[in-house]
């Protein structure tokens, strides 16, 4: 089993932190999205990470990953959350009102975050206008952070894994405004998410892989 990933991509974060909850340890194959290999072309010709190949089954949608792994290849015993925690997280996977708050975030937030982060390639409103844009959706999740530790629990869920490193993306753009926010609820959480165990071992940097044809080219 095979994982084409790249280290900052949240997508791909999202699929390397199921994988690590799960009983799967694919070989993990960091690419250059710039140079992208011709063997992860053939096997998924869209050309985004991540892309998870096992035998003939391709899987090439961070979230089908995610379901893939925890719901196909569970693992209750993980070092990263107790047993109890780990039910909540798998009882949290088909939750709707979680899957609606995923829903949200990928198909509104995250192109307010991407236009914010490079706001210099969108000129028809400023950075800051961007960010306003995108704060919609950060006091949906302050405001549900009220209720529990976590976005619907007191421990991880399905939609904190998901969600998370976008955060993370949208916190980094300008962390001096971010940390002086008036979301100490969100600060906290992406802190806590953060600085995990887990989250440590999702970013562990691996050396880059290069394909056959990237390797001939580099010795010629």
């Amino acid at each position: 089993m095979v994982l084409y990933s790249f280290r900052r991509c949240p997508y791909a974060m999202r699929a390397r932190l199921a994988l690590h909850l799960s009983q799967l340890n694919p070989q993990i194959r960091e690419i250059e999205l710039k140079n992208k290999p011709s063997e992860m072309l053939a096997v998924s010709p869209k050309g985004t990470v991540p892309v998870l190949v096992n035998g003939d089954d391709v899987i090439d949608e961070s979230l089908n990953i995610m379901r893939f792994s925890l719901l196909q290849h569970p693992n209750p015993n993980c070092e990263y959350l107790t047993q109890a925690q780990y039910q909540v997280l798998l009882q949290s996977i088909e939750n709707a009102s979680a899957n609606e708050l995923i829903k949200r975030h990928d198909e509104e937030f995250k192109g307010w975050l991407d236009k914010y982060k490079y706001a210099d390639r969108h000129p028809q409103m400023s950075q800051t206008e961007y960010r306003l844009q995108a704060e919609a959706f950060i006091q949906q999740l302050e405001d549900k952070l009220l209720e529990n530790e976590y976005l619907f629990a007191a421990s991880p869920t399905f939609a904190d894994f998901a969600i998370f490193p976008f955060i993370r993306q949208f916190a980094n753009v300008d962390p001096k405004w971010f940390n002086n926010s008036h979301y100490p609820n969100v600060i906290n959480w992406l802190l806590k998410l953060v600085n995990s165990q887990l989250f440590g071992q999702v970013m562990t940097k691996y050396p880059l892989w290069l394909d056959k044809k990237q390797l001939t080219n580099l010795k010629n």
